[in-house]
């Protein structure tokens, strides 16, 4: 099958990210795309801080992965809503990414997540050399695709087997393991951004969800408060003490006072 990818000559070498265009011009088609991928990095970046102690990681949004040359270039990207990649540099010839360029980078997104806009067809099409599900798994390859839809609140996640995506099961609690990161995504219902929907999340391995970092803030709050709340009963139940001993050192001294007016003293 004839391509339109260009063989790397003398005169035509390959280009780097900051040679090919950042954009196809397209819009985000739906207003929930952005607040739900700032959710998975925000709530994911312990983790991979953990798994990178020296910040050799990236992570992508509405970037563009460029595998083939085409013209024009921006053909030859997949601009995935969300992805990971381990092992690479954060920043290229101190440069920030423009696009993510396999030719340049040689190492492919460990996961890559695609939300749904329309019918979900784009995300799954297999056309060759065209349909996003065919180069992810023929091309770009990340072991782990998913396709989540809001409208459905749903997630397939495909893991790569022997060079062909295959559906991954999900857990007893709904959620697709991703083993090598230590995590489980799954939909979450609750309020995001003051919103209600069922939201892509991240769960550790023994099912307890992944905190946003108003969540961490929110929770760590809470805890302040309930230290100080605790703190509080403690002062008012040493109070409560120190009054108790106090009424008993009168009653004790009144009853003394009483028992010498009756010519005993207290200590016989």
């Amino acid at each position: 099958m004839t391509s339109t990818t260009n063989p790397p000559t003398a005169l035509t070498p390959f280009p780097d990210h900051t040679q090919l265009p950042e954009s196809d011009g397209t819009f985000v088609k739906n207003w929930q795309e952005h607040p739900q991928s700032i959710l998975l990095t925000d709530s994911i970046t312990p983790i991979l801080k953990q798994l990178n102690p020296e910040g050799e990681y990236c992570i992508g949004q509405d970037l563009g992965i460029y595998w083939r040359l085409t013209d024009p270039p921006e053909k030859g990207a997949e601009a995935p809503d969300w992805f990971y990649v381990p092992n690479v540099p954060f920043l290229l010839n101190e440069q920030t990414r423009r696009s993510y360029v396999l030719w340049q980078e040689s190492i492919a997104p460990l996961i890559v997540l695609e939300f749904v806009s329309g019918n979900g067809a784009e995300e799954r099409d297999k056309t060759p050399w065209k349909g996003k599900f065919w180069v992810y798994e023929q091309v770009i390859r990340p072991p782990f695709y998913g396709i989540y839809e809001v409208s459905k609140a749903s997630i397939e996640i495909y893991h790569l087997i022997e060079g062909q995506y295959q559906v991954l099961p999900a857990n007893e609690r709904g959620h697709y393991p991703i083993v090598s990161l230590g995590v489980e995504l799954g939909i979450w219902l609750g309020v995001y951004q003051n919103v209600e929907l069922p939201w892509l999340r991240w769960w550790d391995l023994q099912g307890n969800l992944l905190l946003s970092g108003d969540e961490r803030a929110e929770q760590e709050s809470q805890r302040a408060e309930q230290e100080r709340q605790r703190a509080e009963q403690e002062r008012q139940r040493a109070e409560q003490e120190r009054q108790r001993a106090e009424q008993e050192s009168q009653r004790a001294d009144r009853l003394a006072a009483q028992l010498r007016s009756l010519g005993v003293e207290p200590e016989t």
